[in-house]
């Protein structure tokens, strides 16, 4: 048996049938890589063309609540107020309420007593029920006191209304409470 497995004559027979193999070229590789992006940017157009236009089937899509439908019905706001104080949080719903409440004021006296009541019980500092909201907001609310408009309290209840939509009601809509307000709304419908 030889020592080598491949002799010069085999090297130069193996090295002409590669010369008969295209090879790709680097501008083939780039072209390639353009098709595939391309490709994955049909597809991605396609998935957020399936999402704007749901399913027709109502079983194949859940229709949650949004977190503004719930604060307009009764049922959802009980179910979403008990679930926040089970998690001690009910402050956030509670100030928000209260600004809606404050918006609706026609009085000027009314809204004078109404502004210093909200801030002294969510937004001064150690207040019985203070907010998680910035420094800078509680200091344009404090310097709004003196002359309170409808909108002092705006940007404050617009901070609160984002961190609820963005961490208690997705945690709502996971929950035993929620859950078994659906069911109780689909039964009832039955009976």
């Amino acid at each position: 048996m030889p020592k080598f497995l491949f002799s010069k004559i085999r090297f130069y027979e193996i090295k002409d049938r590669m010369q008969n193999v295209k090879q790709p070229r680097r501008i083939d590789i780039v072209l390639n890589r353009r098709g595939r992006k391309k490709d994955i940017q049909c597809l991605m157009g396609q998935r957020i063309n399936n999402e704007a236009n749901p399913s027709k089937f109502s079983w194949q899509t859940e229709n949650k609540p949004t977190l503004e439908k719930m604060l307009h019905d009764k049922k959802y706001l009980a179910a979403f107020r008990s679930f926040l104080q089970s998690e001690f949080s009910e402050e956030n719903i509670e100030f928000w309420l209260a600004c809606e409440d404050f918006k609706s004021t026609a009085s000027p006296e009314d809204l004078h007593w109404k502004a210093k009541g909200i801030y002294q019980e969510f937004i001064q500092p150690l207040a019985s029920r203070e907010i998680n909201v910035d420094h800078h907001i509680k200091e344009k609310i404090k310097k709004s006191l003196e002359k309170p408009s409808l909108s002092c309290f705006d940007e404050a209840q617009k901070h609160v209304y984002l961190l609820m939509e963005r961490d208690s009601c997705p945690r709502f809509l996971h929950s035993d409470a929620y859950l078994s307000l659906k069911y109780k709304s689909r039964t009832l419908w039955y009976i």
